[in-house]
């Protein structure tokens, strides 16, 4: 590069040369140039790169907490915090950031920080780093950049303050600090894209909540992100500023720590009763990610990487909130968020913030295109993608209000009528969504809710101001949630009509919730409702239109938070239509699911029998009823991480529920299906993770799930019919957009 950069300067000395010629370089530094004449894709191309920086001969060089122009040059590696933005961080690990509150106050202005805040430490969602810089080709010297403050567009340069471009050098460089960051734990390129009859080769996790830190207002309701324009410091932090000292505020992770009927008591304090977890994460994760902490990160970017080096070809990327939830914790104080609570606000957050997450990873891998994270919005374009050996991701809503269509309209919210549901799936369309889930949890104007037990009848009379409305008349048709005892039997009064005003008020939470609740205590603690119930309601009108306004765009319809009654009716309509629908909790209706070419999914099982491939049961069992229905033989997985479900258990130690005794555990290095990747012991940080003792605590360890049903006696058979899922469940897609 050196000896070419030369030779132009020669050149343009003489005259040879006219273009180009502009503000040549005065001296050479050491180092060479990265570019010796840099063309626009260069700015993506500095990702982890080396390197000092010159202006005019002089280089940047740090001077305790600040840097001034002068000296041997402070290298710099750049890490991406965007397409085209960079982190410049030293050889001692600080910060390089542009402090114009330093300039002010006659400071010097090119400070050194080795800790930054975030959006996330002072939930503020319009914080923008100071640290952040954006590159540009410079359009004054052929083998320059400019680097633009991303916070006030400033430029760097010699000047404090400098709003016209200045043209810098960036030098080849050594002894850059590494760059914090989680490890892969595995080695390889995923290379097998088809089988030999031309179909796709991978896996589906049909049912994933990735982004669930965008939802619930935003705070740390649910805590940690995939990734962040920071880094890892600031996407998987601790969490104790939003789940208190020892986790005592991270309510909807509790889980069994709390019974149900004593949180109206706990609505006074806002804290558990006992310890939760150490709040600790980067670089220690003493207690999370873990299978019994459900409200943090398990599918930071690095492990969802690593589920696609074990053959993951395509992932639902379902939005998800819970409106009544994010309130009760806004409203108290118990937690900060960071916009506001609306189901469809957080949607649209998430919807934004994976197309963001797509460019981020792109920009660690090279450029626009170049990653392997690709937002599809067609069954052609998910082929393409997989055939590419990348992981197409879909995009779909899980929240309980779809389109604001509340059961119990408050002033401001729209009518819920065909005009604004057409217009609704018309938006989300172009935005990308495809698939839909019609309800989630409570009542809504299309459905009554899914019939989930315990805290959620709570949840759907403070979000609804109706009682439940639950009654032992059930159809006989196989169901997720809709069955069981009721918990809170002191609110349960049936209703003829499901649309009948609400004879409560809506709840507003204040600063004391258990005030607001105060004329309802009674009746909250009345004992349960034993035997069997399931919603008295069906689909409504307006559901009807849903349904028909979802196939008739080709979208996917969710159907597994339906409760009985629903979706006897829903699937009616899809029979009458043969159309097909996604059952990602994994309820095939007895079969009829894949006689419609519907999809579902099924779970490898976490206790072995001793018979040689045990743990692939549920998916031998399924593999019956597709066979019976003449179905593509494609059987994928819908994990439901980030949606505080239950994670897949270990068989071995003190979290194992097995009865019988394990053999066989996980032992590394294993290869992948394909063979093409080696998996090595996963660490979290400074943590060494036991599948066999911990289990699946995050995505990533999809790789040892497979371990461990091949060493218990999986056969290629058994593999074949998850690897084939994602070209199941692109047909099933196929055959909805031909409707």
């Amino acid at each position: 590069m050196k000896n070419r950069q030369f030779y132009k300067i020669l050149l343009c000395a003489l005259g040879v040369l006219a273009a180009g010629c502009v503000d040549t370089v005065e001296s050479v530094p050491p180092g060479e140039l990265i570019f010796d004449s840099a063309p626009p894709e260069a700015v993506f191309e500095f990702a982890n790169a080396c390197v000092r920086i010159e202006h005019k001969g002089e280089l940047l060089t740090r001077d305790g907490e600040r840097y001034e122009w002068g000296g041997e040059g402070t290298p710099f590696l750049m890490r991406a915090s965007d397409l085209g933005t960079y982190l410049f961080y030293d050889d001692e690990r600080g910060y390089l950031l542009l402090d114009l509150e330093g300039v002010e106050a006659g400071a010097e202005y090119l400070k050194r920080r080795t800790e930054l805040e975030s959006d996330i430490t002072r939930v503020d969602d319009s914080f923008v780093s100071p640290a952040e810089w954006q590159l540009e080709v410079s359009d004054q010297v052929s083998n320059a950049f400019n680097i633009r403050r991303r916070q006030s567009n400033f430029y760097m340069g010699p000047e404090p303050i400098a709003v016209e471009p200045v043209p810098l050098k960036l030098i080849e460089a050594e002894g850059c600090a590494t760059f914090p960051e989680l490890s892969l734990d595995a080695t390889g390129t995923p290379a097998k894209t088809k089988f030999e009859d031309g179909d796709l080769f991978g896996f589906v996790d049909a049912h994933s909540h990735i982004l669930s830190n965008f939802g619930f207002g935003g705070g740390g309701i649910f805590h940690g992100a995939p990734f962040h324009r920071l880094g890892v410091e600031h996407a998987l932090g601790s969490c104790e500023q939003f789940h208190g000292e020892d986790g005592r505020a991270d309510f909807l992770g509790a889980g069994d720590q709390v019974d149900q009927t004593e949180i109206i008591s706990l609505l006074s304090t806002g804290l558990l009763p006992e310890p939760s977890h150490t709040t600790d994460g980067w670089p220690t994760f003493t207690d999370w990610p873990s299978t019994e902490h459900i409200t943090h990160q398990t599918q930071y970017y690095i492990w969802l990487k690593r589920a696609w080096m074990a053959g993951m070809r395509l992932v639902v990327q379902h939005a998800v909130s819970n409106e009544v939830f994010c309130d009760l914790m806004a409203d108290t104080g118990f937690q900060p968020v960071r916009w506001d609570c609306r189901d469809m606000l957080n949607v649209d957050r998430q919807i934004e913030e994976v197309r963001v997450m797509e460019r981020y990873i792109d920009a660690q891998e090279g450029g626009p295109g170049k990653g392997w994270f690709r937002v599809v919005e067609s069954p052609e374009d998910a082929r393409a993608v997989i055939a590419e050996g990348k992981l197409a991701v879909i995009l779909g809503i899980e929240v309980p209000n779809l389109f604001e269509c509340y059961l119990t309209r408050r002033p401001d919210d729209p009518i819920c009528d065909r005009d604004h549901i057409e217009a609704q799936l018309d938006e989300y369309y172009a935005k990308g969504i495809r698939a839909i889930f019609p309800n989630h949890k409570y009542d809504n104007a299309f459905t009554p809710g899914d019939g989930h037990r315990g805290i959620v009848e709570l949840g759907n009379f403070v979000q609804t101001a109706h009682y439940s409305n639950f009654v032992q008349d059930c159809p006989d048709v196989p169901t997720t949630f809709d069955y069981g005892p009721v918990q809170f039997g002191g609110i349960n009064e049936p209703r003829e009509d499901y649309l009948a005003p609400a004879p409560n008020e809506l709840l507003e939470f204040s600063m004391s919730p258990l005030r607001d609740l105060l004329p309802y205590l009674q009746l909250l603690q009345e004992p349960a409702l034993e035997g069997d119930w399931c919603q008295a309601g069906g689909l409504t009108e307006a559901g009807r239109d849903l349904i028909r306004g979802i196939m008739e765009r080709g979208m996917i319809p969710e159907i597994d938070h339906l409760p009985r009654r629903t979706y006897v009716e829903v699937f009616e309509m899809l029979e009458e239509a043969n159309y097909p629908a996604a059952a990602t909790h994994g309820n095939t209706n007895r079969g009829k699911l894949y006689e419609i070419g519907g999809l579902s999914i099924a779970g490898i099982s976490r206790c072995s029998t001793g018979e040689p491939g045990s743990l692939m049961r549920g998916f031998r069992a399924q593999k019956g009823e597709i066979d019976a229905a003449g179905a593509y033989p494609g059987l994928g997985f819908g994990f439901d991480f980030n949606g505080m479900a239950t994670m897949p258990r270990p068989r071995f130690g003190d979290l194992a529920n097995c009865g019988e005794q394990q053999s066989n555990p996980v032992e590394y290095p294993f290869v992948s299906f394909d063979g093409a990747v080696e998996f090595t012991q996963p660490l979290v940080g400074e943590r060494v993770v036991d599948f066999n003792t911990e289990g699946m605590v995050h995505i990533g360890l999809v790789a040892e799930l497979l371990e461990d049903a091949r060493r218990d006696g999986a056969t290629d058979e058994d593999f074949e019919l998850i690897f084939r899922s994602a070209e199941a469940y692109i047909r099933m897609w196929e055959k909805a957009s031909l409707k």
